[in-house]
Parts: C-alpha cells; sequence; structure tokens
C-alpha cells in the first residue's frame, strides 16, 4: 500500500477516491435520517435493516470505517507534505490572494468533523453495539425512531450536531469539487459538475441541521 501511495499523484487520487466514497455514505445517510422527520415507520424499518442485515454489518460497515480512517490520515500526510512544499519563502505567502478560508483550513475542518464522528459513535453506533452484543437484547424493529430523536433532547449536543454539520459544509465545499480536479475530470461538464458539488455542499449539511433541530423540539414523551 505505500509503495504504490508513494508518489503525490496517487496520494491525491487515493485521497479523492475515499473522498467520494464518503460523499455516497454521507448522502445514503442523509437520505435514511430524513425519513425520520417524514416516515418514522420507514425510518425504524430502513434502520432495523442496517442494524441486522449481515451483509451490512460485517462486509460494508468495517469497508466505512476503513475508509474514514484511511482518508483523514491521508489527509493530515498530504497537508505535511504540502507544508513542508512552501517552507522556503513562506513568510511571503498570501493565502487570502489566491485561495478560500475553506481549502487552505481544510485540516481544520477535517479535524473537527473527524471529532464529530467520535461523538456520532458515542451517541449511536456505541449504543447499537452494547443493545445488541453485551446486553443481549431481542430484536425490537420499533425502537430506532425513538431513540434517535431522544438522543437530540440536550440543546448542547445539538448544537454541537451544528457546529460539525457548518464545518462539513465547508469542507464539502472545497474537498467535493476538488476530488474530480484530482482525477484529472476536465471536460464540457466540468461547471455543472462543479455546480452540483457546491449545491450538495450546502443542502445536504442544512438538512441535517434541520434535522437535528426539528428533533430537538418536537420530543416525544419519556
Amino acid at each position: 500500500m505505500m509503495g504504490i501511495l508513494s508518489s503525490s499523484i496517487a496520494r491525491k487520487v487515493a485521497m479523492a477516491l475515499s473522498g467520494l466514497f464518503l460523499v455516497f455514505f454521507l448522502a445514503q445517510h442523509f437520505t435514511i435520517n430524513l425519513t425520520s422527520i417524514i416516515a418514522p415507520d420507514t425510518f425504524n424499518s430502513w434502520s432495523h435493516f442496517m442494524g441486522t442485515n449481515g451483509l451490512v454489518q460485517y462486509l460494508l460497515q468495517p469497508v466505512l470505517i476503513f475508509g474514514v480512517v484511511f482518508h483523514f490520515v491521508m489527509g493530515f500526510v498530504l497537508e505535511l507534505k504540502n507544508r513542508n512544499a512552501r517552507a522556503i519563502g513562506y513568510q511571503a505567502y498570501k493565502g487570502n490572494a489566491s485561495s478560500s478560508w475553506a481549502s487552505r483550513n481544510m485540516i481544520i475542518s477535517g479535524v473537527v468533523i473527524l471529532a464529530f464522528l467520535g461523538l456520532h459513535f458515542y451517541d449511536f453506533w456505541i449504543p447499537e453495539i452494547v443493545h445488541k452484543y453485551f446486553e443481549s437484547n431481542p430484536e425490537d424493529p420499533t425502537r430506532y425512531y425513538a431513540e434517535t430523536v431522544h438522543k437530540f433532547e440536550s440543546p448542547v449536543r445539538v448544537g454541537l450536531y451544528v457546529f460539525a454539520f457548518v464545518l462539513l459544509a465547508l469542507h464539502l465545499w472545497h474537498g467535493f469539487s476538488s476530488a474530480f480536479q484530482s482525477m484529472g475530470f476536465n471536460n464540457a461538464y466540468s461547471k455543472a459538475l462543479k455546480g452540483f458539488t457546491k449545491l450538495f455542499a450546502v443542502i445536504i449539511p442544512l438538512g441535517f441541521i434541520f434535522i437535528a433541530l426539528y428533533h430537538h423540539f418536537n420530543q416525544l414523551p419519556h
């Protein structure tokens, strides 16, 4: 693996591919979460499938975790190499003149998103593992909606989610379109594709924020 990723181009392509994979997962995750405010029964059904299907649990879930770890590790590697490359004459570098805040601070937004993923795992993935494998509770296909809504009861937790999704929007604003550039995508559809990536970078994080706020203000009785 390290031999394959020894060149800068290979590292950028690997970073781009892992990023596109995570974008696909993000869209799928958003679609499922959106049903929690428009069709709770559908949300329960889809969540139960994702939580009990062997293919999802034992193949796709490990692949997803690997993709997350790989993407962020590769991001740190690229950031360090970029900093070393511009070490000479760095004092004269003026980032504002040629790039956006999002592009210059991908590592910052990435770290915040990584921390948010830790919170998200703590809120949802770990309780799911405990529920199924440590407490050995019987299957309950109707429990997912109520559990999700109650997770957004705390205004502090909701605030952390909102902040993380704002940083996610900034991360996607630069990273999504850059992934296609790193892979050499440059043709008649490039402008339309860039417009789509910018729209995605705004709509999906805003959608997650709306879901969190909606459940916070529409709590179920205990």
